[in-house]
């Protein structure tokens, strides 16, 4: 459950006063759904975003430090600064620079498109050879995770038949989706609309926690599962893709082998620890597989 200010421990509340200054109104987001607080504070001296955590200890509190330990490397047109953490009563607390905007709309058509494909590109071209340490490796990730080798060993008796007819060709093209999303650029790994917020002419990234190292088109590679769940085709897709840079860095077998790779992981998931946005999310990455494998969806 999202606390309010009020909700928070008087000494939550003076730890972020400390920082902030007093605070005279506490506005809640819209959406967002990692963190037991989040508002924009307001101060006499202006904005500021924070959210916090009610387990500093726990695996919650381990990916909140980690995006506070990678953020000084992130570029500030990329996303917002983080100004401040601090730790109360088991919380752990973080203030970013407030930014205004809306969350991306990735629909065909919409006018938000330009300015993602502009981050996005930025992001693959200032996040190379980063410097930042202790970040987790992707391909370590998807490596234990292999969701079709899983479904091999073990099918579920639900899996559908194109899945169980592939398998062992899904479970080949997974490897070399391991291997092939290899590299050393700083990757947010979990791009979506929530994620994304647009204001005027810019986007920013935000929600670092699940960052890790890998190959620079692998964010957007991602991000086009989400614009065919948001009803582009797959050619679609690819072509807004292209618009940017790291994209031809990828091979053709690079992006079926992880299309395939990221279809396993959102099947294993549907079938494991099927959430609400699971079923449309594992439908759209069927549908990118499907043609990346030259076949209909």
């Amino acid at each position: 459950m999202l606390h309010t200010w009020d909700d928070l421990p008087a000494a939550v509340r003076a730890a972020i006063e400390a920082e902030t200054g007093p605070v005279t109104h506490a506005e809640a987001p819209a959406a967002g759904r990692n963190s037991d607080f989040a508002a924009t504070l307001h101060m006499d001296r202006g904005l500021v975003f924070c959210k916090g955590i009610a387990d500093a200890g726990g695996k919650r509190g381990t990916m909140h430090r980690h995006e506070a330990d990678i953020n000084p490397h992130l570029p500030p047109a990329i996303a917002p600064r983080l100004l401040w953490r601090a730790e109360a009563d088991d919380w752990l607390l973080l203030g970013f620079e407030h930014v205004t905007g809306h969350h991306a709309d990735l629909s065909p058509g919409s006018p938000d498109l330009l300015m993602v494909a502009d981050t996005v590109s930025a992001m693959s071209r200032e996040l190379r050879n980063c410097p930042a340490p202790n970040v987790p490796a992707l391909t370590d990730k998807m490596a234990w995770m292999s969701g079709w080798r899983r479904l091999r060993h073990q099918p579920p008796a639900e899996l559908d038949q194109w899945s169980l007819d592939r398998l062992d060709l899904l479970v080949r093209w997974e490897a070399q989706g391991i291997e092939a999303t290899a590299g050393d650029s700083l990757l947010h790994t979990d791009l979506h609309p929530l994620n994304i917020l647009v204001g005027d002419h810019r986007a920013w990234v935000i929600d670092w926690a699940w960052s890790q190292t890998g190959a620079p088109w692998v964010d957007t590679a991602h991000l086009v599962v989400r614009l065919i769940g948001q009803g582009h085709t797959p050619k679609a897709a690819e072509q807004w893709a292209a618009s940017t840079i790291a994209w031809s860095d990828a091979s053709a077998d690079a992006l079926t082998s992880f299309s395939v790779s990221l279809l396993g992981m959102w099947t294993y998931l549907q079938h494991t620890d099927p959430l609400p946005m699971r079923a449309e999310l594992t439908t759209a990455a069927r549908t990118w597989a499907s043609h990346r494998l030259a076949e209909p969806s």
